[in-house]
């Protein structure tokens, strides 16, 4: 049962009761009603926007299934919600042979999970990390509204059959402040758990240059930063902005490639002409800063502005330039230099690489994410598996002064 909130009231039969909630569900950003959509989405992030989903709903073609929803109260639009539905193979899971691992170990674990495939609707995207699944319209309360997204999921799943039977919803990745609004998932049989943290670093507002955060290090770890700065002073060396990424393309994608082919999971790589694109798309929230050795691209990072968030979106990196130069960490630096000329008040840097970023000054912030298996007995079973998962943590280390 469900009371008049929509709020669940019994957890044995809320699963299998509607909500209050009305639904407008489409394949296509461009179905659903663009005023309502802006209002809703108008204080989330850019990720939600309709520029954003314009530019990359076509990605992928038959390998992702895209959904587009809007929540209604009554004639009120109170959230939207934007899924991705895919296989994932046991092959996609395995990373490609680590250092110390030899070949036929890895063959035999790609063998050993070469049978597994499960399909999975993921409400948010695959290639981001933060709530970019849904949206609350800015005058509503998420609490009140958490039971109409799992009803429109539940929607969502059953309308998609005809593509192959779901076996997990996935809504990722929720904050501290949006996991305590979703606690009326549990009564849905979801069951939430936390991943590796995002990588955040506070911007003081003192900060007007590179120079200014530079300041703000303690002595070893300022002398560390200047050091990754030197090497690109020489001449023949240079790092600035790709005012036009899609005259870059070719490169970029070979660079962004070399580092996606190294992930520990890379469900979907990205097509050559995915990020010039989002460029477009996105204007002048998107920057891609580049690193070039004799006018020779070595590597770049994407910056994206979220609001008062830079987020350092995808990298591509020369490797035997890397050997050479620290391209990695200088591309860091860059993302917070970018971030601190946009007067952002945060950097996310997301899950990867902890260590390094710790020492820039990010700080962990957790992240959760709801999963549900469509079988009750199994959604039990993954809920017992979930409890034992772990993940790292990054190092509790401070290299700021005192005063900061």
């Amino acid at each position: 049962m469900v009371n008049d909130m929509g709020a669940p009231q019994q957890s044995v039969s809320v699963t299998r009761c509607p909500s209050r909630f009305q639904f407008a569900i489409a394949n296509r950003i461009e179905f659903l009603n663009p005023v309502h959509w802006d209002a809703v989405t108008a204080g989330a992030s850019v990720f939600l926007s309709r520029n954003y989903l314009s530019a990359t709903q076509d990605d992928f073609g038959s390998e992702v299934v895209r959904d587009f929803a809007l929540i209604y109260d009554g004639p009120q639009p109170v959230a939207a919600i934007a899924t991705q539905s895919f296989d994932i193979t046991g092959k996609q899971l395995v990373a490609a042979k680590s250092d110390g691992e030899n070949k036929f170990s890895a063959e035999l674990k790609r063998k050993s999970l070469s049978m597994l495939k499960r399909r999975v609707c993921l409400c948010g995207n695959v290639h981001t990390w933060g709530m970019h699944g849904v949206a609350f319209a800015p005058d509503c309360d998420p609490s009140a509204i958490w039971p109409g997204v799992a009803d429109c999921l539940y929607r969502i799943r059953r309308a998609n059959r005809l593509h192959g039977q779901t076996d997990y919803v996935i809504i990722k990745d929720l904050f501290a402040d949006q996991h305590a609004h979703a606690g009326s998932l549990a009564s849905y049989r979801y069951k939430s758990f936390e991943t590796e943290p995002n990588m955040v670093l506070t911007i003081n507002p003192q900060w007007k240059t590179i120079d200014d955060y530079f300041v703000s290090l303690t002595k070893r770890y300022r002398a560390a930063a200047k050091k990754v700065f030197k090497p690109f002073d020489a001449d023949g060396l240079s790092v600035s902005s790709l005012v036009n990424v899609a005259e870059h393309s070719d490169r970029v994608h070979a660079l962004y490639h070399a580092v996606a082919s190294k992930a520990d999971v890379c469900l979907f790589p990205l097509s050559s002409t995915t990020l010039p694109r989002i460029a477009e798309a996105l204007g002048d929230d998107f920057a891609t800063i580049g690193i070039f050795e004799h006018d020779h691209l070595v590597g770049f990072v994407t910056v994206v502005r979220d609001g008062p968030t830079a987020i350092g979106y995808y990298i591509g990196i020369d490797y035997g330039a890397n050997a050479r130069l620290p391209i990695y960490h200088r591309l860091l630096l860059a993302v917070i230099d970018q971030a601190i000329t946009w007067g952002c008040q945060n950097v996310s840097f997301g899950r990867t690489a902890l260590d390094a970023k710790s020492r820039l000054g990010c700080q962990p912030e957790d992240t959760h994410v709801w999963v549900r298996h469509r079988v009750p007995l199994v959604n039990v079973f993954v809920q017992q598996v979930l409890k034992n998962v772990s993940h790292a943590e990054p190092p509790d280390r401070n290299p700021f002064k005192e005063a900061q």
